[in-house]
């Protein structure tokens, strides 16, 4: 599956930590600025569900 975080860079990286605990991120891409404030950034995620949860 495909995630977009958004948010300043401590948030996203935050994000990501939590996201890592549930499912196995395939690849995350650089940050990219967000259009209307220089303090947030997006960053995009591969993620596939990892075999050890339980639906």
């Amino acid at each position: 599956m495909r995630i977009r975080l958004h948010g300043t860079p401590a948030e996203t990286a935050a994000a990501l930590t939590a996201i890592a605990q549930v499912l196995h991120i395939r690849h995350v891409s650089q940050p990219y600025p967000d259009h209307r404030s220089q303090m947030f950034q997006r960053i995009y995620l591969h993620a596939t569900r990892r075999e050890d949860t339980r639906p």
